[in-house]
């Protein structure tokens, strides 16, 4: 059976909602193309907006530490830059990042609706060329077999969301953890060939129901106690640019 991409994603703001792609165009050196382009930094983070370092995720708003974030849906219109937020339904703040008085009223929307979990009112920064709001230092792109997310649904005894795991590739065809096999191996998938660089930790961000908001699985846990880790899915280096799309062939080539 062929692995195949099922669902491709990316994060246009940290911590929020993913948009769902059919193909994208991938850079030598570079995570997927505006993913994590945006972050909520938290009150009195320090991060200058021309050349930022990577910083770990507790500076910014995220699942791991706000996982009310995960009850609102964002919607993100990369041509005119306009972030829209949802609440149940309704469109409860919507701003133009591109522009100051847009941003600030993004950053008065979460520093309300966090309230005292925000910490005070974050600021909304913008990736420059070059880099991205990862978890990771390295400008990756991440990979998960619905296999393994089905093999974790087992132990949990209940569906798991394979969202709750942010991965921008989500692959069919695989057998439960083959992923894990891959590391240091090159990978061929549509016009891109990519090195699989590592196994991806998970944290207190993928216990969070990405429908609703609520913590209600402890997926480290059960990770460790029934695998004997807290490891889910890969990241892989871009070695040569090229397309990808939802169906193409993943072909492992050494």
């Amino acid at each position: 059976m062929p692995v195949t991409v099922d669902k491709l994603y990316r994060y246009p703001i940290k911590g929020l909602s993913p948009e769902s792609l059919r193909q994208i165009n991938l850079a030598q050196g570079d995570g997927l193309p505006g993913d994590r382009r945006f972050a909520l930094a938290r009150a009195g983070v320090a991060i200058d907006p021309t050349a930022p370092q990577w910083m770990p995720k507790r500076n910014f708003l995220m699942l791991a530490l706000n996982a009310r974030l995960a009850a609102l849906e964002t919607r993100f219109d990369v041509p005119g830059s306009m972030l829209e937020v949802r609440r149940a339904g309704r469109t409860v703040a919507q701003g133009r990042l591109s522009d100051p008085l847009g941003r600030a009223v993004i950053e008065d929307f979460f520093a309300a609706y966090l309230g005292s979990e925000a910490g005070g009112k974050p600021r909304l920064v913008a990736a420059p060329a070059g880099h991205m709001f990862s978890d990771c230092a390295d400008r990756v792109v991440s990979l998960i077999g619905l296999a393994s997310v089905d093999d974790l649904a087992r132990i949990a005894g209940q569906p798991v969301d394979p969202l709750r795991f942010r991965a921008n590739l989500y692959l069919a065809g695989t057998p439960a953890w083959q992923e894990f096999a891959w590391v240091g191996r090159q990978l061929r998938i549509g016009g891109a060939r990519l090195t699989v660089t590592a196994r991806i930790d998970r944290c207190a961000a993928t216990t969070v129901n990405p429908a609703t908001g609520e913590r209600d699985i402890q997926v480290p846990k059960l990770l460790r106690q029934g695998f004997g880790h807290i490891e889910l899915g890969v990241y892989a280096r871009v070695e040569s640019a090229g397309g990808i799309a939802v169906g193409d062939t993943v072909e492992l080539e050494s």
